[in-house]
């Protein structure tokens, strides 16, 4: 026993040394940040060290031209992606990469590897390649820490810029809205959405906005069936007239059941989308079902107002306002009527 015992603890003491050197976490003198930015659904981070300038010289110096960067320091500078992007107008598959760069003295070349969990660049394998493209260096003020952003975002698009010592290197950044949009409706329509007139009409009204029509019939369809009133009918109707199809029955069916609200809404799209006419139309239907409604006068007024229709719209703007008790709509119907009589 005694024998088990001493080689046991001899075992324990020369493992000692291996144990001592295991190393605790410290602060990092190249600070660990994040950045992220959503476009259109998808969602783009960045995870970085930020290595500052310090009084060197960087570009062909502390960073050489003409060999692999990791854009950043100690582990891997990672870029992901929650669906496919086009970065720099290549298309690149949803997913986290390790970025790379290729300092020269005229363009650069950014690379994104498939291996994001490597420490810096020392380990690179152009094999593990997924991108690689040119990019442009432009001057820029002194920035003493590297630093990313997210610059000038658009709906389907973002400039993702890395910024350090007197350069910017910006990189274009597109999403598919069409694609995206749609393959997220479908996912969605797995779930509880499914079971509702309201998700089937949803996601036909959102394949309406991003043009891909043949998918929304198949989707408003669905809704349909499942209960047909005025939402879905008219998101039928925008369907037909995008495919240059007739839809006179079915506006007629849709406004014989339409409720006051909807009506109104129906008023506004087509106020807003600039065919007056047609708003003025609807307001007026509206007026002549629900007289006793102060709001259906106030819109039809707005839509006359906007028209130059001006003693049509004061007389029902002030018929809105003697019906209405709320003292905050009578006092913009007030100032508005001020402006119609003044001009």
């Amino acid at each position: 026993m005694r024998k088990i015992l001493f080689t046991a603890l001899l075992a324990l003491t020369a493992a000692a040394p291996t144990l001592a050197q295991t190393p605790l976490t410290t602060p990092s003198v190249s600070q660990f940040a994040t950045i992220s930015q959503r476009v259109g659904l998808t969602d783009i981070a960045v995870e970085y060290h930020r290595p500052g300038v310090n009084g060197r010289e960087v570009w062909g110096a502390l960073v050489p031209y003409d060999q692999v960067w990791r854009a950043g320091a100690n582990q891997n500078t990672t870029v992901s992606f929650s669906t496919p992007v086009s970065v720099e107008g290549k298309k690149v598959p949803a997913g986290k990469y390790g970025v790379h760069m290729i300092p020269t003295e005229g363009d650069w070349t950014l690379i994104l590897s498939r291996e994001s969990g490597a420490w810096g660049s020392f380990s690179y394998d152009e094999s593990e390649d997924a991108l690689r493209v040119p990019v442009k260096p432009e001057a820029h003020s002194a920035t003493e820490r590297l630093t990313y952003s997210f610059d000038h975002p658009e709906p389907a698009s973002v400039d993702l810029a890395l910024t350090w010592a007197d350069k910017r290197i910006p990189i274009h950044l597109e999403v598919d809205l069409a694609e995206t949009l749609v393959a997220n409706a479908a996912a969605e329509l797995r779930g509880l959405p499914r079971f509702s007139w309201q998700g089937w009409n949803q996601a036909a009204a959102l394949a309406v906005q991003v043009g891909d029509l043949e998918q929304a019939s198949t989707w408003v369809d669905r809704s349909i069936a499942m209960n047909r009133n005025f939402t879905n009918i008219q998101t039928k109707v925008q369907i037909l007239e995008g495919q240059g199809q007739p839809v006179d029955e079915l506006n007629e069916e849709s406004m014989a059941i339409a409720t006051e609200a909807e009506l109104n809404a129906y008023g506004y799209r087509h106020l807003f989308a600039g065919d007056v006419d047609a708003a003025i139309e609807a307001f007026t239907e509206n007026s002549r079902r629900h007289p006793e409604s102060w709001n259906v006068w106030d819109s039809l007024a707005e839509a006359q107002a906007t028209k130059e229709m001006k003693s049509e719209a004061i007389a029902n703007y002030t018929k809105a306002m003697e019906m209405t008790e709320l003292e905050a709509q009578k006092d913009r119907i007030r100032q508005t009527l001020e402006t119609l009589q003044a001009d």
